[in-house]
């Protein structure tokens, strides 16, 4: 970068000529750094009037002033600067940034991911198909996702297309795991898991080719893999369950009823909830719970009733269970813990299955602090936002008052004595 004299510096930056190198420097950043056209100071003081009449060789006498750029830079060439407009605004700092270009840049850089698309396509067995056009034209108005670079955008719309090919084109094998899909594309087993905007791009082109809508939800989105022959992960995501007695002569069905005699718990996986024929006589009574440790009690004392553990914040595995038993004619009744997190999960849970709150009013709370409090058991301080009970007004206030979290644990012989 050429430098200036200190002199030549000095005099070029005094105070009477700011608001002049604010505005050139602002017009030139817009017009793709050319020194071009003209701009107007208003309002002009003694000070600047002096400065710009010495830098331009001409008098200003009324408080506006119009410059010429082109006169600007042809006048600071053949002054002591030696440089032009430009130069002399990337001597004086800070560099200047062409931003016209930069918008530029930013256009071929978009067009180069779209270009790319379209010939993956046109290289692909998708050609033909009419869906494909609509995915792409539906990827045109919805754009790239803030964050993601065009480089890795270039990639992973490469990867939707050969994903799709594989899935939708004529030479399509049978069922996979769409854990060996995404390893085989992406290098990653993990690569087409939920959220990532490469498994968003595959499931919107299932969609299409199947003519069905985008599903919003985590059971909806696996159904849409199914479709395509995939088999998404169903086997790590369990739901913990005790005392179900299913109708039905199946093997699953009697392996339930089975572990229910003999009082022991069971964990269900997805695959298992989508086979087995989860009805129960019409009208059961099932309790729900957050903590594993009310089911291990449960077990322990030989209880009879039916129990679901949510295991904290219920996934798509409890929620794929109690759907099941609902759907069967059953009732719910819940209890959870006396925190605020827990408070919100039961609002879902009582709101979603019409559960009734099992020892959760602000009456149980309250005695139970008390209990507590009584046999010195050490206090957990309530913290977080109060979370409205939608079963009992009273709950929040009284738990805000107290100031004390309890969970499921302090209550276990209650519970217990409920379960048998």
């Amino acid at each position: 970068m050429s430098t200036l004299p200190t002199e030549t510096r000095d005099w070029l930056t005094r105070p009477g000529l700011d608001r002049l190198w604010e505005a050139v420097r602002k017009r030139l950043e817009s017009n793709g750094l050319q020194a071009t056209g003209s701009l107007r100071i208003n309002k002009i003081d003694a000070q600047e009037r002096t400065a710009l009449s010495q830098l331009l060789g001409k008098a200003f006498t009324s408080d506006t002033v119009t410059i010429r750029l082109d006169a600007l830079d042809s006048r600071l060439r053949a002054s002591a600067a030696g440089l032009g407009l430009v130069e002399t605004l990337q001597a004086i700092g800070p560099p200047l940034t062409d931003r016209q270009a930069i918008r530029a840049g930013a256009v071929a850089r978009r067009e180069m991911v779209w270009s790319s698309v379209t010939d993956s396509l046109e290289a692909s067995p998708l050609k033909t198909e009419a869906w494909a056009r609509q995915w792409y034209d539906g990827l045109r108005r919805v754009g790239i996702p803030r964050g993601i670079t065009p480089e890795a955008a270039v990639r992973t719309l490469q990867q939707a297309v050969q994903v799709l090919a594989l899935l939708l084109g004529p030479g399509r094998s049978g069922i996979r795991g769409r854990g060996e899909l995404a390893a085989e594309v992406t290098g990653s087993a993990h690569g087409l898991d939920d959220g990532t905007w490469l498994a968003r791009l595959v499931q919107r082109g299932i969609a299409l080719a199947h003519d069905s809508e985008l599903p919003d939800n985590a059971a909806g989105r696996r159904a849409l893999w199914r479709l395509a022959a995939v088999t998404p992960d169903e086997v790590s995501s369990t739901v913990l369950a005790y005392g179900l007695r299913p109708l039905g002569d199946g093997w699953r069905e009697r392996a339930l009823r089975e572990r229910a005699l003999h009082h022991a718990e069971t964990h269900l996986t997805l695959r298992d909830l989508h086979v087995l024929h989860l009805t129960l006589p019409s009208g059961t009574m099932v309790r729900i719970c957050e903590n594993p440790r009310v089911v291990e009690a449960a077990a322990d004392a030989a209880c009879s009733q039916p129990l679901v553990c949510t295991s904290g914040s219920a996934a798509t595995a409890v929620l794929t269970l109690l759907d099941a038993l609902a759907a069967s004619g059953c009732h719910f009744a819940y209890h959870g813990d006396f925190d605020w997190p827990g408070i919100a999960l039961a609002n879902r849970i009582i709101r979603r299955y019409d559960a009734r709150p099992w020892r959760l009013s602000a009456e149980d709370y309250e005695q139970l602090a008390a209990r507590t409090q009584a046999q010195g058991v050490p206090q957990l301080p309530l913290a977080g936002e109060p979370v409205a009970a939608s079963w009992d007004p009273g709950l929040a206030p009284a738990m805000t008052g107290l100031g004390i979290a309890l969970h499921e644990e302090a209550t276990l012989d209650l519970l217990v004595t409920d379960l048998s």
